[in-house]
C-alpha cells in the first residue's frame, strides 16, 4: 500500500508535446485547472442568478471541476470530460475568465422589459461564390458530457469507457 502511494506520481506518464503549435505542456494542469474552475465559480457570482448564461457556465464548470478533482491523471480528465486536450481546457478556462468579465461590464441582463429593437429580414439568396459554414458533427463525447451535466444525479464514470444502463 505504502508503495503504491510513493511511486503512482513516480510512475504517472508525462506529456511530452500537445502536437498543437504555440500550446505548450503544463505539468501541473490538474491543479492549475481546478484553480481556474474555483475562481470562474467565484467570479460567476455577480451575475444574475436567473439568467441562463450563469446557469450554463457554472454547471459546466462545476462538473469539469469535479472531474478534475476525481481524477489525478491528465490522461483520464482529458478522456472523461472529451473536450480536447487538458492544456486547451486552461485555455478556455482562462477565455471564460475573461468573458466573465466583460458580460459583467457589458451587462446584456440590463435591458428593460419594455424594450424594442427592430428585427431586419433579409430574403436575398446567398451568392454561389460565398461558402456557407455548415460545421461537421461534434465528438460523441461532447454529447456525453453535455448530458451528463444537465443531469443533477448523474452517475459517476469512473472510466473513459462507455456505461451501460441496466
Amino acid at each position: 500500500m505504502f508503495l503504491r502511494l510513493i511511486s503512482r506520481p513516480l510512475l504517472a506518464k508525462v506529456k511530452e508535446t500537445t502536437g498543437i503549435v504555440g500550446l505548450d505542456v503544463v505539468p501541473n494542469a490538474r491543479e492549475v485547472l481546478i484553480g481556474l474552475y474555483a475562481k470562474t465559480l467565484k467570479e460567476i457570482q455577480a451575475v444574475p442568478e436567473d439568467e441562463g448564461y450563469r446557469k450554463a457556465v457554472e454547471s459546466f464548470t462545476r462538473h469539469r471541476l469535479k472531474v478534475c478533482q476525481e481524477e489525478e491523471d491528465w490522461e483520464m480528465i482529458e478522456k472523461r470530460l472529451g473536450c480536447g486536450q487538458v492544456e486547451e481546457l486552461i485555455e478556455e478556462a482562462r477565455d471564460e475568465l475573461t468573458l466573465i468579465g466583460k458580460m459583467i461590464e457589458w451587462d446584456p441582463w440590463g435591458v428593460p422589459d419594455d424594450y424594442e429593437c427592430e428585427v431586419i429580414e433579409n430574403d436575398a439568396p446567398v451568392p454561389k461564390h460565398v461558402p456557407l459554414h455548415r460545421p461537421g458533427p461534434l465528438p460523441e463525447e461532447f454529447y456525453q458530457t453535455l448530458e451528463a451535466v444537465s443531469k443533477e444525479d448523474a452517475p459517476k464514470v469512473t472510466s473513459g469507457e462507455p456505461q451501460l444502463k441496466a
